[in-house]
């Protein structure tokens, strides 16, 4: 009697660049989350002053004395707060890229909930605000979703 070994999963070039977006994702908001959070504890403004001087910009200008009047209003509670926002949602997408990487049957709902997520935030802002950048986003999310549902079956074996 011989064991035949489970067929190997066929290519899919659009998963490949789904995983390829999700880990780079991942990575950058992990990279700006430990970035974010070096600076909790830092006088914000005087780090914007010499951010400022350094790029020989004028400290005051309306838009940057207005910018630097509401940085005294972050306390370092509310950095820590978006520093670890941002390394969870990077983790997770992290998680999602590995799970789908070995074509893990929760890893397609991960992938697919986290698109669609931001599908209604999306239409929202592209209502306020119309852009080409943010229609291209939407666009890449709906794709995303259409194509991990309709391929479920075929790109993951144990989907049930």
């Amino acid at each position: 009697m011989t064991v035949t070994p489970p067929p190997r999963p066929k290519r899919a070039p659009t998963l490949y660049l789904i995983i390829a977006l999700k880990l780079a994702k991942g990575t950058v908001l992990l990279v700006v989350a430990l970035g974010v959070y070096s600076l909790a504890g830092k006088d914000l403004q005087d780090l914007f002053n010499r951010f400022l001087l350094w790029a020989q910009l004028d400290p005051e200008n309306k838009f940057f004395a207005a910018a630097g009047d509401r940085l005294d209003r972050i306390t370092p509670a509310n950095v820590r707060l978006v520093a670890s926002g941002t390394f969870l949602f990077g983790l997770y997408l992290l998680i999602s890229g590995g799970g789908l990487i070995f074509r893990l049957p929760w890893a397609i709902w991960l992938a697919i909930g986290e698109s669609a997520f931001f599908i209604p935030l999306e239409i929202y802002e592209l209502a306020r605000r119309p852009s080409y950048e943010l229609l291209a986003v939407l666009g890449v999310n709906v794709m995303i979703v259409s194509y991990l549902l309709s391929n479920r079956h075929r790109l993951f074996r144990h989907h049930h």
